[in-house]
């Protein structure tokens, strides 16, 4: 949340290790998202009603300007109940210090809703004289969004019908609900409601471990959310991001008039021997986000924040790319950087035909990946490399055609990102909705150590992956562009900065 000039992070925390349990609110502030100090916890089990963790939850600031956090507390039976927690002292500019009133727990799991499946309120907003919030829940496999109404704050009542759900999809974690412009980049307040606006429901799916998002239409009469025509619930819906990116949330800024978001970088299989070695979830770049002009997705971009880290600059233009040739980007801290790059593609003639079977981006990354040649691409940045390319983390396009169309794959392929056996290196993938009458695809990464955070087509398609290079570390990391398509490449307009450390504490 942004509370009187300082944002603030509130992040499910083990204080005793980075592994699941023990699990409080981490309390961290900014003035600006890139430098961070680190407070006490905010919240920590204590009550017969969390005693067993303080799990997820938001903030939402009341007209009187008083911040509210509503959270899910676990009991010793698994029991999960909704309540809150106030400031202790609303001088304190850092808001230190949390309290949990005698009042909670405020909502808890009703007849028919599954009591060990009910968590993480989302950001409340007001409407017609009532607070409305959320809480995500699972049925019988489906994933349900429950809708509460209060006068008060305090005094919650459960609506008769969900505000939305989906069969086949699971629990549906950390749901948020806000509204996004049909005609600016401005972020809006989640109360607001008026006529040039759509709606983002977004869930993350606990049997999924990936973000998914809808658009569409809140109808205020009947306090029900329906999702656009085009627009899909669940596993072959929208994502934020198509690599490791979960349990993420958004805020209004409204110093700047933004809305932000934030996830996390997860890893699936976390042992204790990975936590020896330093691996563990991490938080990902703030992002704006914002609805395509199109209407028909979101986009997102780093904040502006960021490029406070920029360091020395490389600069390139009009260099060739031909097939089989790699070409060093040098000058710049190859392990932590900043890179946007534009390519232009001569011809599209070569492009290869496109399987309508191939809807299953990842999938498709996996079988066509980095060194299998094609028509139009791959190409794009070799990242995290090592000299003699033992290891890598590529991240690329491929360019298919059909009968009506170009398809654009963006690819984070992260299998020849270390030379360790037995972890984690998936390729991630998503396509890119982009026309390419200029014949130009835009690429930024984002490069810090063990995550690449790429944006492709100006934020239309974002991948996040966490590597882990054995030979690519510190000043032996090296940074390329590639081409491995018959289609020779032009690395049209090419920044890469290198990027300073943000402050902590």
């Amino acid at each position: 949340m942004y509370y009187n000039g300082i944002y603030h992070i509130f992040y499910q925390y083990n204080p005793k290790g980075a592994v699941w349990g023990n699990i409080v609110w981490g309390h961290s502030i900014s003035k600006d998202l890139i430098n961070w100090k680190e407070l006490e916890p905010a919240i920590c089990p204590s009550k017969h009603f969390d005693i067993d963790g303080a799990w997820s939850g938001s903030t939402t600031i009341l007209p009187s300007n008083k911040p509210i956090i509503l959270y899910t507390g676990v009991d010793s039976n698994g029991i999960q109940t909704q309540n809150y927690a106030v400031p202790a002292n609303l001088s304190d500019p850092y808001l230190r210090k949390w309290i949990k009133p005698g009042n909670n727990p405020l909502i808890d799991p009703e007849n028919g809703v599954n009591a060990t499946a009910f968590r993480d309120p989302s950001t409340a907003w007001w409407l017609n004289g009532r607070w409305r919030v959320l809480v995500g829940s699972e049925r019988n496999s489906r994933g349900i969004a429950y809708l509460y109404r209060s006068r008060d704050f305090i005094h919650w009542t459960k609506a008769k019908h969900p505000f939305h759900s989906a069969p086949n999809t699971g629990m549906w974690e950390c749901p948020d609900f806000y509204p996004v412009s049909l005609s600016s980049k401005e972020g809006l307040d989640p109360s607001y409601m008026g006529k040039h606006v759509k709606h983002v429901l977004k869930v993350s799916l606990d049997d999924a471990r990936y973000d998914y998002y809808t658009l569409g239409t809140y109808l205020t009469n009947d306090d029900k959310y329906v999702p656009d025509n085009a627009s899909v619930d669940g596993w072959a819906g929208l994502r934020y991001d198509y690599g490791n990116f979960y349990a993420s949330k958004t805020f209004f800024d409204p110093a700047k008039r933004r809305r932000i978001l934030w996830g996390w970088v997860n890893e699936s299989d976390f042992t204790q021997d990975d936590v020896k070695k330093g691996w563990a979830g991490i938080q990902a770049i703030p992002r704006i986000v914002w609805l395509d002009t199109n209407q028909r997705q979101l986009k997102q971009w780093p904040v502006e924040e960021l490029n406070t880290l920029r360091g020395e600059i490389v600069k390139m233009s009009h260099q060739k790319l031909k097939k089989g040739h790699h070409i060093e980007i040098q000058g710049i801290t190859a392990a932590q950087a900043d890179i946007d790059v534009t390519f232009y593609i001569p011809s599209l003639d070569k492009t290869e035909e496109f399987n309508p079977s191939w809807e299953d981006a990842q999938r498709l990354c996996a079988n066509k990946g980095s060194k299998v040649e094609g028509g139009v691409g791959p190409f794009g940045l070799l990242t995290l490399a090592s000299k003699n390319l033992e290891e890598y983390t590529a991240v690329f396009f491929r360019v298919f055609k059909t009968s009506k169309k170009h398809v654009v794959l963006l690819c984070s392929d992260a299998r020849s990102s270390s030379l360790e056996d037995g972890i984690y290196k998936p390729s991630f993938a998503g396509f890119v909705d982009v026309d390419l009458a200029d014949k130009k695809l835009s690429l930024r990464s984002l490069i810090d150590h063990s995550v690449v955070e790429s944006f492709g087509g100006g934020g239309k398609t974002c991948i996040t992956s966490r590597v882990y290079p054995t030979l690519a570390v510190l000043d032996n990391a090296h940074l390329y562009a590639f081409n491995n398509g018959d289609e020779t490449i032009i690395v049209k307009n090419l920044n890469a900065w290198s990027m300073n450390k943000a402050k902590m504490n």
